[in-house]
């Protein structure tokens, strides 16, 4: 009896940090419950770089263009483009149905002041560096954008795809609104915004996508996914993103659940921060490369979910991690490469990693920690709260971190920002060289696919073997889901922007 009463408390509490009734989703049939354990750390989409932000910034928002579940360019606010015969010019037409969620029609204009917003270096953009091609932007109509490049670049098509690149209106780029309140074109509007508690959206009737297949999304922040599970079990949450393998794997052997689980372009990696000593060596950089065995980070931190990556995480372009730099363990030659560059006792370092995001990274820090200690680098472990370590980590305040980077469907468009000389998140790498910045630039310009493809093997390879960051591996998106909702497609690129088609079957 005691443990039955327990068990009703339980449920009860729950339902009161969810802020729902127990029949609730009876009662509302139109609005789909969610949860995620992160909650957004704020709502400029242009400057946002934590996952948690863009998952609800992408359904509040849109670009120009998105990528499908095939890493397809498809329409978004724009309904076609072309590229010049010289590919230096790029050509936009408007859906003349879209409009933001104030009723305003989003304009050429938008778009220019858009973009000109992320070209400017005192917004601090995310994926400013996408954009250094666009020399000039005309708007000759009302439903017309052209975009003028200084050199042919490919991949400027995947970069606009992004949330980062989303279309905000020019009205609230001149009243300096934007972060503060969140007027996008997408399918849904952000009713209210509980930080680190509870967001509200409801259906955009203006969204040119046409009708969404629920009238809102109620999202309720638990930071236990454990608790995401139970409140899932009891039906109060219908739909919820899982970052923790060890919860995900519990969701098939619950009989009215289903899991979604697909591979992502996202990365885990020890980023080392190589303007600190001793990673100022090269040698000590390999030194760590060769004696992390990421076969058992995987396995201890993320239950073998995912595979060891390099650099590349698309699959089309990604080279066989064995034939990279030191990817098979060798502790013999990394205590050798630490004692040529005058470290043989080793050394000190802190390797910071957000609590949560993701929810391995104490697990990967601790069995790196364990690694590196073999070789006599004494590693202190950081934890920190997710805002706190994204201001450290876009200062590149760190000697090591322990990080979850998103992938993209371009290489380009994934790693110029760090690995050009350019780049606006060379102060994260901490590295450039004359080699990766020249391939970069190469891949960017050049439009053989085959040609394109050894120009970034090249520069997987030269990465890989330089070691500014220890890539380790890739894993999974997962959702799990009530089994009466349907339409939810998952992509490689983790995107939710699905649930704007999601309905509630009766």
């Amino acid at each position: 009896m005691v443990h039955l009463t327990r068990k009703l408390l339980s449920g009860i509490m729950l339902a009161a940090m969810l802020g729902v009734a127990a029949v609730s989703t009876q009662a509302n049939a139109a609005t789909l419950h969610m949860a995620w354990s992160q909650d957004a750390t704020g709502l400029d989409p242009h400057k946002q770089t934590a996952f948690s932000s863009l998952r609800l910034l992408e359904l509040i928002y849109e670009p120009l263009v998105r990528v499908d579940a095939s890493l397809q360019i498809i329409p978004a606010i724009a309904t076609s483009w072309e590229f010049s015969k010289d590919g230096k010019e790029l050509t936009f037409k408007l859906d003349p149905k879209a409009k933001f969620q104030d009723g305003t029609a989003v304009t050429p204009a938008d778009v220019k002041a858009s973009f000109e917003r992320i070209l400017d270096e005192k917004t601090g953009a995310a994926a400013r560096a996408n954009f250094l091609s666009i020399a000039s932007i005309d708007t000759p109509d009302a439903a017309t954008v052209v975009f003028h490049l200084s050199q042919p670049d490919v991949p400027i098509l995947t970069a606009m795809s992004d949330v980062n690149a989303a279309i905000v209106p020019a009205s609230e780029i001149k009243a300096g609104s934007i972060g503060t309140k969140a007027v996008g074109s997408g399918p849904f509007k952000l009713d209210k915004w509980d930080p680190n508690a509870k967001e509200v959206l409801s259906a955009n009737k203006d969204w040119a996508g046409g009708a969404t297949g629920v009238d809102g999304i109620e999202i309720s922040v638990l930071p236990d996914e454990a608790a995401i599970l139970a409140a899932m079990r009891t039906k109060q949450i219908d739909f919820a993103l899982l970052n923790d393998p060890l919860v995900a794997t519990l969701v098939p052997k619950e009989a009215s659940l289903q899991l979604n689980r697909v591979p992502v372009l996202a990365y885990h990696v020890l980023q080392l921060n190589p303007s600190r000593k001793p990673m100022t060596e090269l040698k000590v950089r390999q030194a760590i490369s060769c004696a992390i065995d990421r076969q058992e980070v995987l396995d201890t931190a993320s239950l073998g979910e995912g595979k060891v990556t390099g650099p590349l995480t698309i699959p089309a372009l990604a080279t066989d991690p064995s034939q990279l730099f030191c990817y098979k363990r060798d502790v013999e030659k990394a205590k050798k490469l630490m004692s040529e560059a005058g470290y043989a006792d080793g050394f000190s370092a802190t390797v910071i990693g957000a609590t949560g995001e993701p929810p391995t990274a104490a697990a990967e820090a601790q069995v790196i920690q364990s690694q590196l200690a073999e070789i006599g680098v004494k590693l202190d472990i950081k934890m920190m709260e997710l805002n706190v370590y994204v201001d450290a980590w876009l200062k590149g305040d760190f000697d090591m971190a322990i990080a979850l980077n998103g992938g993209r469907a371009d290489p380009y468009t994934m790693y110029n920002r760090y690995w050009t000389k350019s780049g606006n998140l060379q102060k994260v790498a901490n590295y450039i060289d004359d080699t990766l910045d020249s391939q970069m630039q190469k891949g960017r310009a050049e439009t053989d696919p085959a040609a394109r493809k050894a120009i970034f093997a090249e520069f997987e390879k030269h990465l890989a073997e330089i070691s500014p960051w220890i890539w380790l591996y890739t894993s999974y998106s997962y959702t799990a889901q009530q089994k009466n909702i349907a339409g939810f497609v998952p992509t490689p690129t983790g995107t939710l922007f699905s649930l704007s088609k999601v309905t509630i079957q009766q």
